[in-house]
């Protein structure tokens, strides 16, 4: 029996069962929401910093006590403002942030953002040889252990890849300095370039700061050289790191990949395993490398402070060192806000390039 709804138009929708409306969101929600996202990270870690450094008192204190007199040691501190309630300091320093503000440093009266701009680029070039180094050798390696699963070769690149995490970044350093500088003699011990070669990248024209980039925009080959001969230890030193953990990602996703119905239906077909490591199984397996590299910036940049001192590559890691010994702690502040934000702006950037590969990453 048909029942009949007498009811007006615009009343009858009321008397209809309820939709269930769909979970999630689109594409613009979600980029809104990881966007909106970084701004408390950033908050809270620099809500941290502030307050950790101040455990051991005023940044004033710390890197000038016992090398200037009681009252020479407060006027400064009186004139820095380090005297005021501990809060009053907070919103001011938060203030000052959002304009750009860093501060000075306390051991070589430098503007924190000069610092910043100086030797980010540094940092930045190492990280980007890094990552290279880890795609170059992570993945290829992940696939072959996958497609000789169980084998020898699985077992060696299993090892190869604890082996690769587990190396503490100094010692890999100074291993790889003994072996390829100093026994075989085939690269340079330490620096970013040969000191001419950093007189004419210096004199270029708006240099980026990035060795490589700006040998290749001036066309000096030989500079370009030289740049890449002095980049390959610290960067594979580095790279090995991240390229230890992407080997294993991408060998678990390739062996749960050749498990797929549509995989078994080429290899029923007659497809070799190769072809389908190589051409059907690889690409489902990069989307958990892309998901991981956010977190994986934020290992390189940690382990590029031991890797910049390890090889005297004077970027931000290498002055972190310097300015933690000299006690700047308005410096080391400046330099860990810095690395927060680029590791927080990096997530943002992963998420949203994962949620154009991966659809299913928005809900």
């Amino acid at each position: 029996m048909t029942t009949l709804i007498d009811a007006p138009p615009s009343d009858a929708d009321a008397l209809l069962p309820p939709t269930k409306k769909q979970a999630g969101g689109g594409l613009g929600q979600y980029i809104l929401v990881r966007f909106l996202l970084i701004f408390p990270t950033i908050l809270i870690l620099v809500t941290m910093v502030f307050f950790l450094m101040r455990v051991t008192g005023d940044p004033i204190t710390a890197a000038m006590g016992g090398r200037l007199p009681p009252d020479q040691l407060q006027e400064r501190i009186h004139a820095a403002g380090y005297d005021r309630p501990l809060l009053v300091q907070y919103f001011e320093y938060l203030g000052q942030l959002a304009t750009g503000n860093f501060g000075t440093t306390l051991s070589d009266n430098r503007k924190v953002i000069e610092m910043l701009t100086t030797y980010g680029a540094a940092t930045l070039e190492l990280a980007i040889n890094a990552l290279i180094v880890a795609l170059l050798v992570g993945i290829p390696l992940g696939m072959i252990a996958a497609h000789r699963r169980d084998h020898l070769p699985d077992a060696v690149l299993r090892i190869l890849a604890i082996l690769f995490y587990a190396t503490p970044v100094f010692f890999a350093g100074m291993l790889m300095k003994l072996v390829f500088s100093v026994w075989l003699g085939w690269l340079p011990v330490a620096g970013r370039a040969g000191t001419r070669t950093e007189l004419s990248l210096t004199a270029l024209e708006a240099p980026t700061g990035i060795y490589w980039l700006d040998a290749l925009r001036s066309g000096n080959t030989a500079a370009f050289s030289d740049v890449m001969s002095h980049a390959v230890l610290p960067a594979v030193t580095l790279g090995l790191l991240t390229a230890g953990v992407f080997l294993r990602l991408v060998r678990t996703n390739v062996i749960g990949t050749l498990g797929k119905d549509y995989v078994e239906a080429g290899r029923s077909r007659g497809v070799s395993e190769f072809r389908l490591v190589t051409k059907h199984a690889y690409k489902p397996a990069l989307i958990p490398i892309i998901t991981v590299m956010g977190l994986q910036i934020a290992v390189l940049l940690g382990g590029a402070v031991l890797t910049e001192t390890t090889f005297e590559w004077k970027g931000l890691g290498f002055q972190l060192a310097n300015y933690l010994t000299a006690r700047d702690f308005v410096a080391v502040q400046g330099i860990v806000v810095l690395l927060a934000v680029i590791v927080a702006v990096t997530n943002f950037i992963v998420d949203i390039i994962a949620a154009l590969i991966d659809p299913r990453v928005r809900y």
